[in-house]
């Protein structure tokens, strides 16, 4: 009686060594390139959205503006760090970052690369970036 082992022994490996041949693929062709969709992770940042944002406002006020944020750091309570990664298709990925200082759970600065030049609310002194504001002193009035 024939056994089947050596006789699928053959086919078996024909097949496995067919797996490790280069075949011509999509990406092997000129001028073609498979699609890619767009991927967008984080919370979606903008300076519309950061011109919101007042010193002095509360945590709950900054996530109603902003969102939940991505990183909450146990290690740092006063601290929010919000994190945009977007990529389309076949193009390098472009990144945003804003982290929130807080100062007894009110608003006290941003850092980041999506930090605007808000007014100041009413009787705060402070600025939202870290970069003083620069202002051209006023003009004395004519007598």
């Amino acid at each position: 009686m024939m056994r089947p082992f050596p006789a699928l022994l053959l086919p078996a490996c024909l097949a496995l060594s067919a797996c490790s041949m280069k075949l011509p693929g999509v990406d092997d062709l000129p001028g073609l390139k498979p699609y890619r969709i767009n991927v967008q992770q984080g919370n979606a940042l903008t300076q519309e959205m950061v011109a919101k944002l007042k010193p002095g406002m509360t945590r709950s006020q900054v996530r109603f503006v902003l969102g939940t944020p991505m990183v909450q750091d146990a290690f740092h309570a006063n601290r929010w760090d919000y994190v945009y990664l977007f990529t389309e298709g076949h193009k390098a990925t472009k990144s945003r970052r804003l982290t929130v200082i807080f100062d007894e759970d009110r608003l006290l600065r941003l850092e980041g690369d999506v930090v605007g030049r808000p007014s100041p609310a009413p009787g705060a002194d402070a600025p939202l970036s870290d970069t003083p504001a620069t202002a051209a002193p006023p003009k004395p009035a004519r007598p």
